[in-house]
């Protein structure tokens, strides 16, 4: 599968999960009814959109990242300067974090408000080949707006979460009156809600996280022109996993280039990555099917 390929189908993939959430939500309304759950609702929705303004100060605040100058980091700036040229994308705000495990992430509301941060092991430890495909996968997430799209995920997922809680108060404390029982699935659907929805509501948005991580691989490689840098990288930055750990809150460790934390197991289910082994694999196909081929 071409790169061009890759992206058009894991578009398709995630505003097919979106409209998935969105039909949850949808369904919860239709089988519970109730106008006192609506409030709930756009609360839950303007919670979302607070974080969707302020993520970039959000999550570099919690990262510990500090701003950086080009005389602090030529190389690094380099970088930046001639990808974000090939991308198309304005300079973004550049931070580091002080850390000695390989990581990145970008953040912010859009192009002309993202930025950037790097540990230190990133610049210390990768050669520049891979320093190279870490920032063309972060320069990725800015251009594919994964921001927007994965705020639009949270927020659904959100509401549906607060639904379910406000039933379970409901439950503890009286039950759902007259509505309920107007509802053709009555008691049966409001138990369902309170235990399915926010699971697979869940599991709907993890979905999308990880279809956005694929995206950004397989933009980054266009970008490049190969995907091997930053396949080279992901196989680096996963023993830099673990071997060292990164001091980070967990709330931001979604937006790393790799997850932060060690895991395994059942944890890859909830996991907002994909496998890198699955990652690697999909970068080494892209350059398979433009005649790329290693030595």
């Amino acid at each position: 599968m071409s790169i061009t390929q890759a992206r058009f189908t894991t578009q398709l993939r995630t505003w097919v999960l979106i409209a998935g959430l969105t039909a949850l939500l949808v369904a919860i309304g239709a089988v519970l009814g109730g106008k006192f759950l609506y409030i709930f609702v756009v609360f839950a929705v303007l919670m979302n959109v607070f974080g969707y303004w302020f993520s970039d100060k959000i999550a570099l605040a919690a990262s510990r990242a500090k701003p950086v100058s080009e005389q602090e980091a030529p190389q690094l700036y380099k970088i930046l300067r001639e990808l974000t040229a090939r991308a198309d994308l304005p300079m973004p705000r550049v931070y580091t974090i002080p850390s000695d495990q390989p990581n990145a992430f970008a953040t912010g509301r859009n192009a002309k408000h993202a930025a950037v941060a790097v540990t230190d092991g990133l610049m210390r430890y990768l050669p520049e080949d891979q320093i190279r495909g870490v920032l063309a996968h972060e320069l990725s997430h800015v251009k594919n707006h994964d921001i927007l799209v994965t705020t639009i995920a949270a927020m659904i997922a959100a509401a549906i979460s607060t639904v379910a809680n406000i039933l379970q108060f409901s439950f503890l404390f009286g039950g759902l009156g007259s509505d309920d029982e107007e509802s053709p699935l009555g008691f049966i659907g409001a138990l369902a809600t309170i235990i399915l929805a926010p699971i697979a509501a869940m599991l709907l948005q993890l979905a999308v996280s990880r279809q956005r991580e694929f995206l950004a691989d397989a933009t980054g490689a266009r970008i490049l022109g190969t995907g091997k840098p930053l396949a080279d990288a992901l196989e680096t930055l996963e023993k830099g996993v673990q071997a060292v750990p990164l001091n980070v809150n967990p709330a931001v460790a979604a937006l790393y280039i790799v997850h932060p934390f060690r895991g395994g197991g059942m944890a890859n289910l909830f996991s907002t990555h994909p496998p890198l082994a699955e990652r690697i694999r999909r970068l080494h196909e892209y350059d398979a099917a433009q005649g790329i081929h290693y030595g």
